[in-house]
């Protein structure tokens, strides 16, 4: 008398005395952790946003094969194609990514419209453009695009550096880093446009429709790599060293405490 069984069937006694009561350990939560986004593959994304594309248009675009509009719709496959995957399995995207593939689908409509080079010229600058200004205006944010990108917890020891800050009072001296770091990525963005309307300028000189106008669009894909993707790299890397330069200064930290080290295996 006096006993029931709760939901678990464990037996209770309801006037306290001595039988067993429930278990004082709580059941095992469901993880609720995300995990962490998969790293791009670069080796997979420069194949097919790069050479596949340039290969295709270089290769195929006479009218014995593919033909011109042909060769360059079977180009940009490769890039939209890979930027699908890429959201799919990483289920990730930012403004940036958003703007490239809408730059994808520009470039694939100039071409099909059969607009001359100007526009290609104009296309090229405009996208770089935007970002760069997409990146300033992100000060106003309470995250900042650049502190996304290099102040995330899968590098950073993000809880270590935010206390040694706070530890310091250098919350604004932070505030002041982003913005100097900030500026240099947008001057990157700046400077890719630029550099890419002067290619395509110089480039893109057949009409368009043409196999000789893909394959000046093929060597274009060729020459952005050196002409304009290093430049920008070298921009990018300045404004990491700045960051990192800066973070160590305010915070007292070392560069292995203020990054996330990998954990010894067993």
């Amino acid at each position: 008398m006096g006993r029931r069984f709760d939901a678990i069937k464990r037996p209770v006694n309801l006037h306290g005395k001595s039988e067993m009561s429930p278990s004082s350990e709580p059941l095992p939560a469901a993880s609720t952790a995300v995990p962490p986004a998969k790293p791009e593959n670069l080796l997979v994304s420069v194949v097919c946003n790069i050479v596949l594309p340039a290969l295709i248009l270089g290769k195929l675009s006479t009218p014995a094969r593919l033909g011109p509009a042909g060769a360059l719709v079977a180009a940009l496959l490769f890039p939209l194609g890979y930027g699908t995957y890429d959201f799919i399995r990483r289920r990730k995207a930012n403004f940036i990514a958003v703007i490239s593939f809408a730059g994808v689908l520009l470039t694939g409509s100039l071409g099909l419209l059969k607009l001359d080079g100007f526009w290609f010229a104009v296309k090229d600058a405009a996208i770089s453009s935007l970002i760069g200004v997409a990146v300033v205006a992100s000060l106003r944010s309470r995250e900042p695009l650049v502190k996304t990108m290099f102040c995330n917890d899968t590098v950073m020891d993000l809880p270590r550096v935010e206390a040694a800050l706070k530890e310091r009072g250098a919350e604004a001296g932070f505030a002041g880093l982003l913005r100097q770091c900030t500026l240099i990525v947008a001057a990157a963005f700046f400077v890719s446009a630029a550099l890419g309307y002067f290619l395509a300028r110089y480039l893109l000189r057949s009409p368009a429709g043409t196999p000789e106008f893909n394959a000046e669009l093929a060597k274009m894909h060729w020459f952005s790599w050196p002409i304009i993707v290093v430049p920008c790299m070298v921009l990018m890397m300045l404004a990491l060293w700045r960051l990192i330069r800066g973070l160590k200064a305010l915070t007292g930290l070392t560069t292995d405490e203020i990054f996330k080290s990998e954990p010894e295996k067993k």
